[in-house]
C-alpha cells in the first residue's frame, strides 16, 4: 500500500503535531507517523504529569511559610489524590483526545513504526505486520524525540532502574528513592517524592552542584533548601556499582569514594538519548543513533541536495525542551510552504524553567558563557526575597535573581530568577534578549508594585550603582 502527501511527519509528539499543523495551516497535507501516542512524551510522560505530582507540595510549602496560613495547615498531601491528579493530566495514558484534533487539522494519523527508506519516503510497520510507503512531494519532518540514557554502570541494568518514565508514572510511592542525576529531571522527582512521603531522598550527582548548567549560585541555593527539607544531595560524586536484593528487594549502590547507599528504588536520570537509531538515516547518508545536525532552517546538513530532509525538537538537539520544538516545528510548517522562517531563536534566547520550589527559571547565556564567546560582561543580582510581593510568600522564600549584561551594547543578554512563581517573569526577560531592548529603555518598563516584576527594577538599580 502507498500513498502520496506534501508532507510526512515521523513522530506524534509536540514538536511532529505541531509542524503537522503549520503546515495545514499553509494548505499542504500531511501524514502523521506515530508509534505510541500522539502528544508524546510531555503529554504523557514529562512535563504534564511531573507537574501534577510537584504541585501539591509547592502549595502546602507557600502556605506554611506564611503567617495566618500556616495555622491552618495540619494535614500532609494526599497521595491518592495526587496520582489521580496526576493521571488526569496524562490524559489516562490515552490519545482519543489528541487524535481528535489531529483528525480536527485536516492531518492523517498513520500508526506504526516509520522509517526513511531513501529520500522522500517513508516506510511505516503496522502493529499487524502490514507495511505502508508514504511519499512525500515536498518534504520529510524527523521529530522523534529522545529516551532517558542508561550510563554502562556496573549492575545498573541488571538492577531493573526506573528512568524518566517509570518515576513519572509510578503507582506507589517509596520509602527510600536514590536519584542517580542532578539535573532537571533529578531535582524535580527529588522533591516531587520527598513531599510524596519517601523518608529518605538521596540524589547523587557527578557534578560539583545540583543543576551543573545553571549559574553556580543556582544549585548552591537549591541544595541549601533542599537540605531543609530532608533532601540529600551527594555531590561531585560517580556511581561505580549498583546491586538488587532478588528482583523487587532493596537496591544497594556504591560511590567513587566508598561510601554504599540503600534504596527501595534507584532513579536514573543523567540526561537523554535521541531516537534516531531504526528511523532509516542510513538510506539518507546520515549516521544513525546521534542527533542529527540542521541549520537554522532546521534542514540536516548531512544530506547532499538537501531541500527536503528537516528535523524538529529534541531530534536535532539544539534545545531538549518541548517549546523550543514545537518553535522550531511552526518555523518548518512555514519554510516547507514556501515562507521565510529561521530559528534563530535557538542561539539566542532558550528559556527554561524548573519547577521544583523554589523555581529556577533561565534564558540566554549563563555567566560563563558569555565570558567564554568574549563578551564584555557585567553581571548584576537582587534577592527576589526583598522586594515587597517577595516578602508575602513568607521567609526565605525568595532566591536571587541575576542579569548578564552586554556592557559594550547595554542589553541583557542572560538572566536567572530563582524563587517562588519564578517561571512567570522569564518571559519578560527573553523578549528583553530576543528584542535587544536597551538598558536605557529598560527603565521607562515601569513594573506594577507589589509584584515580583519589581525586582526588574531592583537590578537596573544594581546596575546604575556599577556604572
Amino acid at each position: 500500500m502507498s500513498q502520496t502527501f506534501d508532507v510526512v511527519v515521523i513522530g506524534g509528539g509536540p514538536a511532529g503535531e505541531n509542524a503537522a499543523w503549520y503546515a495545514r495551516d499553509n494548505g499542504l497535507s500531511v501524514a502523521i507517523v506515530e508509534r505510541e501516542l500522539l502528544g508524546g512524551e510531555c503529554s504523557y510522560w514529562a512535563c504534564m504529569p511531573s507537574k501534577a505530582l510537584l504541585r501539591p507540595g509547592e502549595a502546602l510549602n507557600h502556605a506554611r511559610a506564611v503567617p495566618g496560613a500556616a495555622a491552618a495547615i495540619t494535614g500532609e498531601v494526599d497521595v491518592e489524590a495526587t496520582l489521580r491528579t496526576r493521571d488526569r493530566f496524562a490524559s489516562n495514558f490515552d490519545d482519543e483526545g489528541q487524535q481528535k484534533w489531529v483528525d480536527s487539522i485536516g492531518a492523517v494519523t498513520v500508526r506504526g513504526r516509520g522509517r526513511l527508506a531513501g529520500p522522500r519516503r517513508v516506510e511505516v510497520e503496522t502493529e499487524d505486520g502490514e507495511t505502508i510507503t508514504l511519499t512525500a512531494a515536498k518534504a520529510v519532518v524527523v521529530a522523534t524525540g529522545t529516551r532517558a540514557a542508561m550510563p554502562p554502570i556496573d549492575g545498573l541494568r541488571e538492577a531493573d532502574p526506573w528512568d524518566s518514565r517509570d518515576v513519572t508514572t509510578a503507582k506507589e510511592i517509596p520509602n527510600r528513592l536514590l536519584i542517580l542525576g542532578g539535573g532537571v529531571v533529578g531535582v524535580e522527582m527529588a522533591q516531587a517524592y520527598r513531599s510524596l512521603g519517601s523518608s529518605q531522598v538521596t540524589i547523587i550527582e557527578a557534578e560539583d552542584r545540583l543543576l551543573p548548567r545553571e549559574e553556580p549560585f543556582v544549585g548552591e541555593h537549591l541544595a541549601e533548601v533542599f537540605a531543609d527539607r530532608g533532601i540529600r544531595s551527594e555531590l561531585g560524586q560517580r556511581l561505580t556499582r549498583v546491586e538488587r536484593e532478588g528482583t523487587d528487594g532493596p537496591v544497594h549502590v556504591v560511590l567513587a569514594d566508598g561510601t554504599e547507599l540503600v534504596g527501595d528504588e534507584l532513579v536514573v536520570a543523567v540526561g537523554r538519548t535521541p531516537n534516531t537509531e531504526g528511523i532509516g538515516l542510513e538510506t539518507v547518508g546520515l549516521e544513525p543513533g546521534g542527533y542529527i545536525e540542521v541549520d537554522d532552517q532546521l534542514r540536516a546538513t548531512g544530506v547532499e541536495d538537501n531541500d527536503w530532509l528537516y528535523v524538529v525538537g529534541d531530534a536535532n538537539g539544539r534545545a531538549l525542551l518541548t517549546h523550543q520544538g514545537k518553535y522550531q516545528a511552526r518555523q518548518v510548517g512555514d519554510i516547507i510552504a514556501g515562507r521565510p522562517g529561521s530559528a534563530w531563536a535557538d542561539n539566542v534566547a532558550v528559556p527554561g524553567v524548573v519547577f521544583t520550589d523554589p523555581q529556577v527559571a533561565s534564558v540566554g547565556k549563563t555567566e560563563a558563557e558569555a565570558r567564554e564567546a568574549g563578551i564584555n560582561v557585567k553581571t548584576v543580582r537582587y534577592s527576589l526575597g526583598h522586594v515587597a510581593a517577595g516578602s508575602l510568600y513568607g521567609k526565605g522564600a525568595g532566591g536571587p535573581a541575576q542579569l548578564v549584561i552586554d556592557e559594550d551594547r547595554r542589553v541583557i543578554i542572560g538572566a536567572t530568577f530563582v524563587g517562588p512563581n519564578a517561571g512567570e517573569l522569564l518571559h519578560a526577560a527573553t523578549i528583553a534578549i530576543v528584542g535587544e531592548v536597551p538598558i536605557d529603555r529598560l527603565w521607562h518598563a515601569v513594573p506594577s508594585f507589589p509584584t515580583l516584576s519589581e525586582v526588574w527594577l531592583r537590578l537596573l538599580e544594581q546596575d546604575r550603582d556599577l556604572i
